[in-house]
């Protein structure tokens, strides 16, 4: 089995300490913002493990039209860029056109390729000639195995990651399949991050919007950690129910220190 272990500033990608990405899944407000920065990070700072702050300032693949997409790129980046300079911690975001990447790359740490844009090929050499970390979230379409054509498209890069979150499995849902990320822990030589919250939802779900069940979250991150991922993506909100992107999905503020301790409980050390 290949360990990915990938110095990242002060994160360690696969070794004992078990880093997590995290945040809203979009940019409400800077108040709200810079609130759950605030308590997420008390959490993760309790617990003494290694966090990137996420949130989205713009969510351009929402079911739609009328969906709230987020406060825009200039606004969007200046939140995060005040969220990470006053609690210290990493952030990224995700981009959804190539001029996008050279506008995030002075503030973000790792730059975010959404699951549905993952083979566009402009899109992923303009973000890897930054300079930054690539996180490509693997699509919702692919095989495992056909990320080694998306990877063929990042040789530029200094380093990347792959996030699974989910696969399709008929209308409206997606399943977990762990032999998949079997496949990518043993054969692909970059971080895997199991994204767990999205990999919960129903996407169209509700008609106009998607659906999901966060119920699900503790368990399936409890037997990723227990058959090896080392790194966790899990968007986190205090009212998910209220939350304008994403909110079936989202874990409750409240679970999360659960959780975090759980993925621990149950790490297999490779």
């Amino acid at each position: 089995m290949v360990v990915n272990k990938v110095q990242t500033k002060n994160i360690v990608f696969g070794d004992n300490a078990i880093p997590f990405i995290g945040g809203p899944c979009v940019i409400e407000s800077r108040d709200h913002c810079f609130g759950m920065a605030e308590q997420i990070t008390e959490v993760v700072s309790k617990l003494n493990v290694p966090f990137i702050f996420k949130s989205s300032f713009d969510k351009a693949n929402r079911t739609s039209i009328s969906s709230y997409r987020g406060n825009g790129i200039e606004d969007g980046l200046k939140i995060l860029e005040e969220i990470k300079n006053n609690f210290n911690i990493p952030v990224t975001t995700d981009i959804h056109l190539p001029e996008h990447a050279n506008e995030v790359c002075d503030v973000v740490d790792i730059i975010q390729i959404p699951a549905f844009l993952c083979r566009q090929t402009d899109l992923l050499l303009t973000a890897c000639l930054t300079g930054k970390i690539v996180n490509i979230k693997k699509g919702q379409f692919l095989a495992p195995w056909d990320m080694h054509g998306v990877l063929s498209k990042t040789k530029e890069a200094e380093e990347v990651w792959i996030t699974e979150r989910g696969t399709s499995f008929g209308y409206n849902t997606l399943v977990v399949d762990f032999t998949g990320i079997q496949y990518m822990l043993d054969y692909y030589d970059v971080p895997i991050v199991f994204d767990v919250t999205h990999s919960v939802q129903k996407p169209g779900g509700k008609g106009k919007s998607s659906g999901g069940n966060r119920d699900y979250v503790p368990s399936l991150a409890r037997a990723a950690s227990a058959m090896g991922v080392k790194n966790f993506f899990l968007e986190v909100h205090a009212d998910p129910d209220n939350a304008p992107s994403d909110g079936s999905n989202m874990l409750r503020l409240e679970d999360f220190e659960r959780t975090v301790n759980d993925i621990y409980r149950y790490s297999y050390t490779c």
